[in-house]
């Protein structure tokens, strides 16, 4: 779940570079946490809280105690 969040993330970013750069088409891909729009930044939020969600849960080293 973590590397598909991050792979978003990614997506998103290498979009709107390419975007500016004019390597690729315009499109209406956010760029995360910049764009003005709610739902997106809504989305983005939750992505967050679930990477968040998973580090906090994550079991710990049985030999590091």
């Amino acid at each position: 779940m973590a590397i598909g969040v991050v792979g978003i993330f990614l997506f998103h970013i290498i979009e709107n570079i390419g975007m500016t750069i004019g390597l690729l088409p315009i499109t209406g891909v956010p760029l995360p946490f910049i764009s003005y729009g709610g739902s997106a930044f809504l989305t983005d939020a939750i992505c967050i809280g679930l990477l968040l969600n998973v580090s906090s849960r994550r079991q710990k080293s049985m030999f590091s105690e």
